[in-house]
Order: C-alpha cells, then structure tokens, then sequence
C-alpha cells in the first residue's frame, strides 16, 4: 500500500507542487468524484482556487467496465482501436454519447448548487483526479480544457500505469505523479481505504 487514504494521497502529491503555491492564475480543476476529495485539499495546502470539471466514461456494450471513450462537455474522446476491436455500432456509440451528455449535465448542476464556473481562459490549470487507469475521462478533460483556451495544464494524480502517463505527457505541459507501477491493476489497490465519494461529499467540498 502507498496510501493511507485520499487525503494521505493528496498531501504527498501537493509537496511535489509547491512551486505553484500561491500562484493567482493557477486554478485546481477536480474530477469528481474522488479527484474533488484531492483537489480540496491541494487547493488549501497552496492556496489555490478549486473548481470541477466533469467527464463521464463511454462504456463497451459488451463490459461496461470498459472505457471505449469520454465525453467532457462539448468534447468527445474515442478509443477507436476499442471501438473496432469491439465492432461497437454507430447507433450505440451515439446513444451512449447523449446519454453520458445528459448525466454529465445533471452531476454538474448537482455539485455546483448555482455556482458560477470559474472563468479559465488564459489561466494555468492543475487538473487533478485521485488516480488513473487507462485515463480516458482525463483526456476528454484536456481535450475540454484546451476549447476554454487555458494556458496551459498540469495533470496531477498520485498513481498510474507508466503507458497511461506517457499517453498524458504528449497532451499537457506536465505530468506530476510520483507512483507508477510496472504491475498496475487497479488504483484502489494502492490504498488502504478506498471508499466510494458521496455526491453530498462533493457538494460540500465545493460549498
């Protein structure tokens, strides 16, 4: 086990970023739900402002585990390596669109409880989640970001798959992730406790 916790996680990950402390036009942007538990804290220990962004996951029809894709706002991200390997129709990949659209929505408007979005043009984005695996949710984040004319990304997450990290580090101006396991499998195994975040969590964080 590397982490005790979320918290424990976020705290190792923020000494790695104290260059940013304090920095006016650099904003954490969360993933929720467990990215938001990090972004809280990395946002007060470098006194940062924090604010969500919301990607939803394209599944297979075949394993809904499986992440043929994302959506993040306007942007969308297909694996089309999966989506032929798979043989996933046109038909399906539209409906699972509008439908991951829909609820990407409605999550957004839960959390936010009419809070107004932060204004990111032109600001430096520390875009963090509570780890990655094939790291779909996170590109179609980028690829969101990138429409909002950000000035530049820093993906930050304690774990994940050396591959992945690589993919990340050709899409962003930084990577900051201080474990990558040859033997990854999933990111709950490298906590201790690893609990499902509360959507009520996740509106009082950002309360």
């Amino acid at each position: 086990m590397l982490f005790k916790n979320r918290q424990d996680a976020a705290k190792k990950l923020s000494s790695l970023l104290k260059k940013y402390k304090n920095k006016k036009d650099t904003i954490v942007i969360a993933l929720p739900r467990g990215g938001v538990v990090i972004g809280d804290i990395l946002s007060k220990e470098l006194n940062l402002s924090l604010d969500i962004i919301v990607a939803r996951k394209l599944s297979s029809p075949i394993l809904e585990e499986l992440a043929i894709g994302a959506i993040c706002e306007d942007f969308e991200f297909l694996n089309e390596d999966l989506i032929k390997g798979y043989d996933v129709s046109k038909e399906y990949l539209k409906k699972e669109i509008e439908k991951e659209k829909n609820l990407a929505k409605e999550r957004e408007t839960l959390y936010r409880q009419n809070k107004k979005s932060i204004y990111l043009k032109d600001k430096t984005i520390m875009l963090v989640d509570d780890g990655i695996a094939t790291g779909a949710t996170m590109i179609a984040a980028i690829g969101a970001l990138k429409k909002r004319k950000v000035k530049k990304i820093i993906v930050a997450i304690p774990v994940g798959p050396y591959f992945t990290i690589e993919k990340l580090t050709k899409l962003v101006d930084e990577v900051i992730c201080p474990y990558m396991p040859d033997d990854f499998l999933a990111i709950a195994q490298y906590f201790e406790k690893f609990d499902q975040v509360s959507d009520t969590e996740v509106i009082e964080i950002l309360k």
